[in-house]
């Protein structure tokens, strides 16, 4: 019997320790970068953002960049000179935003 519970003792350890790194390595890429909008192209779903460093996407300095939009919805929710707080990720077409809103 306390066989058993060591052996189910370490199975949830183990079990615990795996879900912990599972979620923790998915929380990562969706790490918030702030910036501020410099241009918007709703016909072409591009917007242009002035941006820190943006760990979650390699980018160590800060820059202005245009990206695609996952969701044209997106852009009609700011304007040219809005403080945005956005989440991007990399594809093989370039970046995109995944998620934007307006800075707090």
């Amino acid at each position: 019997m306390e066989r058993a519970m060591k052996s189910i003792t370490r199975i949830a350890a183990a079990l615990a320790l795996t879900l912990g790194l599972t979620f923790g390595a998915a929380a990562a890429p969706g790490a918030s970068i702030s910036g501020e909008v410099k241009k918007i192209d709703e016909s072409a779903g591009k917007i242009t953002l002035k941006h820190g460093p943006a760990k979650s996407l390699g980018m160590d300095e800060p820059m202005t960049m245009v990206y695609r939009v996952k969701d044209p919805a997106l852009l009609k929710q700011v304007k040219v000179g809005d403080k945005v707080t956005f989440e991007a990720e990399e594809a093989a077409s370039g970046y995109t935003v995944t998620k934007m809103e307006k800075a707090k």
